[in-house]
């Protein structure tokens, strides 16, 4: 199976132009042809499941278009998504911002889907995806160091309860690296997918590792790519899995 996990940042677009007439004044106005883009590289990538982070649901800036389901539409996938800020923020009653969701788009086969809140920080959804023999977790951690931490403990909770082998994938915000969930990942025994520790942000120059596909025992990696395309401030993590034989039978 082939996962993509992406940063799309609403569609909105890079560049210096983003940044005027004031800063961050881009992430107003999103760009069709942007949108365009996007879905044909990942049309182009033909994953099996797609993660999607930023992506709007149907606001003013993109003229009510809910692009999870636009390029859902494309892939031939059903889409679910959520407002990132949990239902009972206060973000929830801005304009655009109660749009921002975070999104799944996959085939046909999945079994289910969940949705889960992180205790503290601004953006707290979790969307959970149950595959036949796995479990795939999408999130965008808080900007904010503590928060991230009691977050990673909610995730910690989550990946050792799963009866299933687990995918944890999304943009978690590292901005010190992995070495932020060092102790995380040794305590759910999950690995990276990226083991040259590639960085993902910004995506013209890319310095940081902040988005990251993690795994349990019982998934099996056979690649793992970072493309070089700049639709976003983030690149795009591709992924090839398989569930182990074992891991498949116990999940049974």
């Amino acid at each position: 199976m082939r996962l993509l996990v992406y940063n799309i940042r609403y569609a909105t677009g890079t560049g210096p132009s983003f940044h005027l007439p004031l800063p961050g004044a881009g992430y107003l106005r999103s760009n069709r042809q942007v949108l365009s883009d996007i879905t044909q590289f990942i049309k182009a990538e033909d994953p099996d499941i797609v993660g999607l982070i930023e992506v709007d649901s149907g606001s003013i800036r993109t003229g009510m278009l809910n692009q999870a389901k636009f390029i859902g539409a494309e892939l031939g996938h059903y889409s679910i998504y959520e407002c990132k800020y949990g239902t009972e923020s206060i973000q929830t009653l801005v304009p655009i911002v109660r749009k921002q969701c975070n999104a799944f788009l996959a085939a046909p086969r999945v079994h289910a889907e969940r949705f889960h809140y992180f205790d503290t920080g601004m953006k707290r959804l979790i969307i959970e995806l149950e595959l036949e023999a796995a479990v795939v977790f999408l999130v965008h951690l808080s900007l904010k160091f503590r928060h991230r931490q009691t977050q990673l403990r909610t995730l910690h909770d989550l990946v050792t309860r799963s009866a299933k082998p687990v995918l944890l994938a999304g943009d978690f915000n590292t901005f010190w690296g992995d070495h932020e969930i060092y102790l995380f990942m040794q305590a759910t025994g999950l690995k990276s997918a990226n083991t040259a520790g590639l960085p993902s942000y910004p995506s013209h120059n890319p310095r940081r590792e902040l988005d990251f596909i993690l795994y349990t025992s019982g998934i099996e990696i056979s690649g793992f790519r970072m493309p070089a395309v700049r639709f976003s401030d983030h690149l795009p993590l591709v992924c090839d899995f398989r569930v182990g034989t074992g891991a498949a039978s116990a999940a049974a």
